[in-house]
């Protein structure tokens, strides 16, 4: 019975995990494209559908996060500009949709590599991800998104580290299992020389999915005095 459990458990941890997140998690940049291509395709056979949108926009999303993860801004922006075309119509199909602005503003911000991409995609980005901050302000993935653009947006614009970090402990206080929101508390923390708290943090991360590879290394270039 106990094994039976056990076995429950595993496929239902397994389940909680798209095919999207794992590739990700395990930095495959080649899967990913594929994957990101695959759904694109789907999406121009179904451009009514805002699921399919947002799916190809997410692949895309997602791509872009592991080419900037691996210093790789250029094609970031590329994989993000292609995302932000379903990402928008996903949101003019489904506007009541949270996720849909939350991946939206993510893309914008994906996209921007120097100040003209920040002056055409920063107002865009900003404008979206508090869209969905009032669509799902109980919402801790949007609150970590937004936090994330907040972590990019110089404090003359209203961002930075202090209320970035404000975010992402509002995503923690909603989810305290949500890894991204620890993650990013992290990086905003190491960001203010604050290595022990930002250490602390990438654990929990990984604790709560050891799959991330972007977490371990982050961890591990992080100081420990």
């Amino acid at each position: 019975m106990k094994l039976a459990f056990l076995i429950a458990g595993l496929a239902v941890a397994a389940a909680a995990q798209s095919p999207l997140e794992t590739t990700r998690d395990r930095q495959d940049r080649a899967a990913l494209q594929k994957l990101a291509t695959d759904y694109s395709a789907a999406a121009a056979k179904a451009p009514n559908d805002a699921a399919a949108q947002f799916r190809a926009a997410q692949a895309y999303s997602y791509l872009a996060e592991v080419e900037i993860e691996q210093h790789d801004r250029k094609a970031g922006r590329q994989a993000a500009e292609q995302g932000i075309k379903p990402a928008e119509k996903a949101a003019a199909l489904k506007p009541e949709s949270a996720d849909n602005y939350r991946l939206l503003g993510t893309l914008y911000g994906q996209a921007i590599t120097d100040v003209f991409s920040g002056l055409s995609y920063g107002p865009k980005a900003k404008d979206a991800l508090a869209k969905a901050v009032q669509l799902a302000p109980n919402s801790a993935a949007v609150w970590t998104a937004h936090g994330v653009g907040n972590y990019y947006l110089p404090p003359q614009l209203g961002g930075g580290t202090t209320p970035a970090i404000a975010d992402f402990h509002k995503a923690i206080q909603l989810d305290p299992k949500n890894a991204e929101a620890w993650l990013w508390l992290g990086l905003a923390l190491r960001k203010e020389n604050k290595d022990a708290e930002a250490r602390q943090a990438f654990t929990k991360s990984l604790e709560l999915n050891p799959r991330r590879i972007w977490v371990k290394q982050q961890l591990e270039k992080t100081p420990a005095k």
